[in-house]
């Protein structure tokens, strides 16, 4: 061995980092610098894997045992230099540890994160495939051409020029493409990363990957971007698509069209006597049915709960209109099956126009508002908008702003109503009603007021304030009965009966003394509820009333399942059941119908005096109406003055102003 070669100091080959061997053709060492000695610590150049050594050829690790410090690994090259050979070699033993150690807990690692590893020689052109890879593809060993017959023929092209040009640029890639396992059948989604590793001169002989299953992620991600845009029930547009084209009609300024607001009537009914599952399947069924009745180029969305939405840019109003109408016709022609009962569903519908509207906001609310003209005006029918609608929408939010400032300020009235013992004469209790007294033009009665209320959540104040003005009466007043009406929105709260107990019970009132009413038609439309609220306050006490029977659907079904202790028979019935005829007949079946389930009637709308005698002798045992008292005051009541508004002369001749025991 010699200390130099040539003519370069030892200074300067000392400062390379890697170990420098030079040799004769025959591999006897006769030259090296300071850092392979340090490599060898001692031992002999010879000792070294020469012969294992292909010059030229891109370096390779290959192990090597130390005298002093055991097994080692070096990655060793060799080139020609006229007729020597020079080698170049580094100790990788640390680093070779560090990276096994790194492919250790990959390896425990990569089953469990659906992820696998591979390393492609570009040299030798072979694929090794980490266990796990194996694994999740099916094979115990897999090669290139396999490889290649696993991947689906339209991904082919694309991942190979991905190669390609990584191998050309050496800048790291990622591609998705789907493979089908080893059964030649399943089909899953791979996502690969890979890194080209070069040589000292740049040139690229490795590339390290990984291959990671995101079939199950891809699936999510498709069905996050469908959802995006669709509504999940029914697949169609949901309503942030269907807004947002509406948006990109009216950008142009010049917009032609017309949307149409589509509402299942009663769909709430449905849920409630069905169940949500047929609400769902009759949403579903919809869903499918209206496509058929729209024109091609029509947007159909739903919007949310019962309510389609349909953009036909281009249309006028009038065709709008009349697709409208024959959606309604469509439906309600033929009953929707669920589990083998037929549904009988109809629809209402909203038509505006996209002429001259500034922006979406204005169009939805519009066709809303004719929507809700085609339910006002009976249901199953269709509407177009008109200036006049909105101003009504007007009033309605000015007839809403007026009761909820009554409330808070305390304008809002109860007038008391006798309901009067037909057979004795005597007041048996007082209806109350509801009187907005604000001093302000045009002045509103509850003929006005109280539809609007029933759409919104203010009626439910507007129930409770009625109940505790009446229960702060029955307390100052020990002989006095009152009755109250409860609306539909409180027949739905659950916590409206145990709330009325308790106000009873704090006031320390006999619940006997209050009664509620509702409705036929809301006790119908809401049958569970009116059962349970009237089974509560029957258990407690109270009275409980089926107000305007014959107004509605008037079955006699429902009597027999709700526990009333009073049926008002409707003035529908009532006015003219002193003339014989059709009337008289229900006046009396409904009286028989009652008494025979252990329940009073009261007859209403009692307006003139041959109708005392007729509703006394069919069996009626109350009634009310002008004849018998008209409203007066609550605080008139109490005060103790007289009702001096009844003008009949038995009413005149000292009827008492409270309610007699006979009650």
């Amino acid at each position: 061995m010699v200390s130099q070669v040539g003519p370069l100091p030892e200074t300067v080959v000392d400062a390379v980092s890697a170990g420098l061997l030079v040799t004769t053709a025959d591999r006897r060492p006769i030259w090296s610098n300071r850092a392979l000695r340090a490599i060898l610590g001692g031992a002999d150049p010879r000792t070294l894997p020469l012969a294992e050594v292909v010059p030229e050829a891109p370096s390779a690790e290959h192990g090597w045992s130390a005298p002093e410090h055991g097994p080692r690994r070096l990655d060793l090259s060799c080139r020609r230099v006229d007729d020597l050979l020079l080698y170049e070699i580094t100790d990788v033993t640390e680093r070779r540890r560090v990276h096994d150690r790194a492919r250790s807990h990959a390896a425990h690692i990569e089953p469990f994160a659906r992820i696998g590893t591979w390393v492609w020689d570009l040299v030798s052109g072979e694929i090794t495939w980490s266990p796990a890879l194996l694994r999740a593809v099916g094979l115990e060993r897999f090669d290139f051409d396999t490889y290649r017959e696993l991947l689906h023929p339209d991904d082919v092209e694309i991942l190979f020029q991905t190669f390609d040009t990584a191998r050309r640029t050496g800048e790291p890639f990622t591609i998705t493409h789907r493979m089908y396992l080893s059964d030649r059948v399943t089909l899953r989604v791979f996502e690969c990363t890979g890194e080209v590793i070069t040589d000292s001169e740049g040139v690229p002989t490795r590339v390290l990957g990984t291959a990671y299953d995101v079939t199950e992620l891809r699936e999510v991600r498709e069905e996050l971007a469908y959802l995006a845009v669709h509504d999940p029930l029914t697949g169609l547009a949901n309503r942030r698509t269907l807004t947002a084209r509406l948006e990109d009609v009216l950008a142009c300024g010049t917009a032609v069209g017309a949307l149409i607001l589509v509402d299942v009537d009663n769909f709430k009914d449905i849920n409630d006597l069905r169940g949500y599952a047929t609400g769902d399947e009759v949403m579903r069924e919809l869903a499918l049915r209206l496509p058929a009745h729209v024109p091609p180029e029509a947007m159909l969305g739903r919007l949310g709960g019962d309510e389609f939405a349909i953009l036909l840019p281009g249309a006028d109003v009038a065709d709008a209109l009349h697709t409208a109408g024959r959606l309604c016709t469509a439906i309600v022609d033929r009953p929707i099956v669920v589990d083998g009962e037929a549904v009988r569903v109809t629809l209402s519908a909203g038509v505006a126009s996209l002429e001259g509207e500034p922006d979406c906001a204005s169009v939805l609310a519009h066709a809303d508002l004719a929507l809700l003209e085609a339910k006002t005006a009976g249901r199953n029918r269709a509407r177009l908008f008109s200036p006049e609608q909105y101003r009504h929408a007007v009033h309605r939010v000015n007839v809403l702003s007026r009761i909820r400032a009554a409330l808070d300020t305390g304008r809002l009235q109860l007038d008391a109503q006798p309901i009067v013992t037909l057979a004795t004469h005597r007041v048996s209790s007082y209806e109350l009603l509801v009187r907005l007294r604000d001093g302000i033009y045009p002045q509103v009665g509850p003929a006005d007021f109280l539809p609007t209320l029933e759409r919104g959540d203010l009626v439910r104040d507007l129930d409770r304030w009625v109940i505790g003005e009446a229960v702060t009466a029955l307390a100052s007043s020990v002989e006095l009965r009152l009755d109250v009406n409860v609306s539909s929105r409180s027949l739905e709260d659950p916590s409206f009966g145990e709330w009325v107990v308790n106000t009873l019970h704090r006031a320390g009132v006999t619940p006997v003394r209050l009664g509620l009413e509702i409705t036929e038609t809301t006790a119908i439309s809401n049958l569970d509820a009116a059962r349970r609220l009237a089974t509560l306050l029957r258990a407690a006490g109270c009275r409980f009333s089926l107000d305007d029977f014959g107004a509605g659907f008037g079955s006699f079904v429902y009597l027999k399942h709700l526990p009333f202790t009073t049926v008002k028979i409707a003035g529908e019935f009532v006015r003219q059941a002193d003339q014989g005829g059709v009337d008289r007949v229900l006046v009396d079946a409904v009286v028989r119908a009652a008494r025979g389930l252990g329940m009073s009637t009261v007859a209403e709308y009692v307006d003139r005096e041959p109708l005392i005698a007729a509703l006394r002798d069919l069996g009626v045992d109350r009634g009310q109406g002008y004849h018998l008292g008209r409203p007066a005051p609550l605080t008139t009541l109490l005060a103790g003055q007289p009702l001096d508004n009844r003008p009949t002369q038995r009413m005149r001749r000292g009827l008492p102003a409270v309610p007699q025991p006979d009650a």
